[in-house]
């Protein structure tokens, strides 16, 4: 009797421990469900007002995918406001992949108050390319100016030398517009730069003198402008402005000195190399004349054997020897002491 009591109250107490533990999850889930209205209701409200028309799930989704929800939703506000059509996963799948959000967005509004065709498609595609997509709307509707050379690489001047040997030192200053269109994959700033100061060169450099440039330095920028220099690059060339140019060395000059200097060393190299060869070639004959006199004994003493020289024809030879080195040593002039 005892076993079966018991037996009863346990079943008797299951359904009850069951709905316990049902109220208790309920419960769990209305807290939670509470937590997240007070936490999305201010950016909800928000939004609703301002006609954005971002859901309560959408929040909750973009929070379980750890999206900053405050971004997305000011972002698409200030987006509605402005005119434009954006949905809350267009800017949420831009800022999962990396994008800055708040930057399109007011990139297409500069865009579109600014009447240029920019779509969020090409927009998002500049901003993860990493340009800064709003600066390049700024500079479509202002154009920069690009100092040329860039004095941060250290150099203040594109130097180039006339064919009359003058060196010429030339600042230029490039005035550009962003080419959209040509964001993604165009060049950069410093190809323009680089071309500027090419184009410097070569001008400078095909004038006959010096002085033309100095008198119409604007003949620079017309030949420069004239090739084209923002072909594939992301920028648009205005204009060339010439700011200064000054004279530099006389690098013909130098040059002709150095080329001068050179041959001047290659002449004393060849004068020393033919002493030398006469040295050499006086050696040579000294050792031939020592060899030959060292033969005039034997060709004597064979002459004495065959009877081809007598006694006295010896000693007249030797008569006559003596008296030219004594002739010779009067007539050399004496060493002043």
């Amino acid at each position: 009797m005892y076993d079966l009591t018991n037996i009863l109250l346990v079943e008797g107490e299951a359904p009850r421990v069951f709905g316990v533990a049902i109220l208790v999850i309920l419960i769990l889930v209305v807290l939670i469900l509470l937590l997240l209205f007070i936490k999305f209701f201010r950016l909800w409200l928000q939004a609703r007002l301002s006609r954005a028309d971002v859901k309560f799930s959408e929040l909750i989704g973009m929070w379980l995918r750890k999206v900053d929800t405050r971004t997305i939703v000011l972002s698409k506000i200030t987006a509605i406001q402005a005119g434009l059509t954006l949905t809350t996963q267009d800017l949420e799948s831009h800022y999962l992949a990396g994008g800055r959000v708040p930057n399109v967005v007011r990139a297409l509004i500069a865009a579109n108050r600014a009447n240029i065709e920019l779509t969020l498609k090409t927009a998002t595609a500049i901003d993860l390319a990493g340009r800064d997509i709003l600066e390049a709307v700024q500079t479509s509707v202002n154009p920069k100016v690009i100092d040329c050379p860039s004095p941060e690489k250290g150099k203040e001047t594109v130097d180039a030398v006339a064919q009359d040997g003058i060196q010429l030192k030339a600042k230029a200053r490039v005035t550009v517009r962003a080419n959209i269109e040509r964001l993604i994959g165009g060049a950069t700033q410093e190809t323009i730069i680089a071309r500027v100061g090419e184009g410097i060169v070569t001008t400078i450099g095909s004038a006959i003198t010096y002085k033309s440039v100095l008198e119409n330095p604007d003949e620079i920028s017309k030949a420069v402008l004239s090739k084209g220099l923002d072909a594939g690059t992301a920028y648009e060339i205005l204009s060339i402005d010439i700011a200064d140019v000054d004279v530099g060395t006389n690098v013909g000059a130098q040059l002709q000195a150095a080329q001068a200097e050179a041959d001047m060393r290659r002449a004393k190299a060849e004068a020393e190399k033919r002493r030398a060869m006469a040295v050499a070639r006086e050696q040579e004959m000294r050792a031939m004349v020592v060899e030959n006199e060292a033969k005039v004994p034997l060709a004597i003493a064979e002459a004495f054997q065959k009877g081809n020289l007598g006694i006295m024809d010896y000693y007249r030879l030797k008569n006559i020897s003596a008296d030219t080195s004594m002739r010779e040593s009067i007539a050399k002039p004496k060493k002043k002491e």
